[in-house]
């Protein structure tokens, strides 16, 4: 069975381009669910059946599981058992007739107006910079915020990405699905200003490549660095 959640893990990768967390947190509820069918003295994978894997995931409720994760799960095991049947391992999936936790409605937190306009105000040439690392820091900030962009997404913007006439972003996303993004002329204008006053003090022959926001080092720029911007700007607009 391990071999089989292998070989799951392998295609979700190659044919699905599924993303490095998607896999890992897949790896993680396959793990438990081979756990799960070790104590239940299931060694064939044939013989799974509805029963052992409704009582999997009502485990995973007793183990105190939230829904959320425990919907994560059987994702993970419903496209495993698709795999096997789809390969031609087995003939049945067991998990068909399963459904999912239903899972509790609840609006998101969002910042107002006001809130934005705090944090955005919050990088200033006051800072003592000679590389200019605040006009990044805005640029960053404005494009988040002017085109709704996921960190991933912000930190693998390329500069042939940006089309300032158009007013648009060429954007990949998940899967390395792309699509077109509209994106405001206050933050195009930071952007450029970032390019001429900033990135070209940051890049480095053969290091930068095309990637359009740099660290200090003048290499592209990580999730944790574009967090540890959001949590600094936010922090200084007393924001909690």
């Amino acid at each position: 069975m391990i071999e089989y959640c292998k070989s799951y893990l392998h295609f979700l990768a190659r044919e699905k381009n599924a993303s490095r967390n998607t896999i890992a947190s897949y790896k993680l509820d396959l793990q438990r669910y081979l756990a799960f069918l070790e104590r239940s003295n299931v060694r064939n994978i044939r013989a799974i059946n509805e029963s052992h894997t409704t009582k999997f995931l009502s485990s995973l409720r007793s183990d105190g599981l939230s829904p959320r994760s425990v919907t994560r799960a059987l994702s993970a095991v419903k496209g495993f058992h698709k795999f096997l049947v789809g390969d031609g391992v087995t003939k049945k999936n067991p998990t068909e007739a399963v459904d999912a936790p239903k899972l509790p409605r609840s609006l998101p937190d969002v910042l107002s107006q006001h809130e934005i306009e705090a944090i955005l105000n919050q990088p200033s040439s006051s800072t003592k910079d000679k590389k200019n690392l605040w006009l990044r820091d805005k640029a960053v900030l404005e494009t988040m915020y002017a085109s709704g962009l996921r960190v991933s997404e912000v930190i693998g913007l390329k500069q042939s990405n940006v089309f300032a006439a158009e007013m648009l972003l060429r954007v990949f996303g998940k899967g390395s699905k792309e699509r077109i993004v509209p994106i405001g002329g206050s933050a195009l204008r930071w952007i450029e200003r970032y390019k001429k006053e900033c990135r070209a003090l940051l890049a480095r022959r053969g290091k930068s490549e095309d990637a359009l926001f740099l660290n200090a080092r003048g290499t592209p720029m990580t999730r944790m660095a574009i967090w540890n911007i959001v949590q600094t700007y936010t922090k200084k607009a007393g924001i909690t």
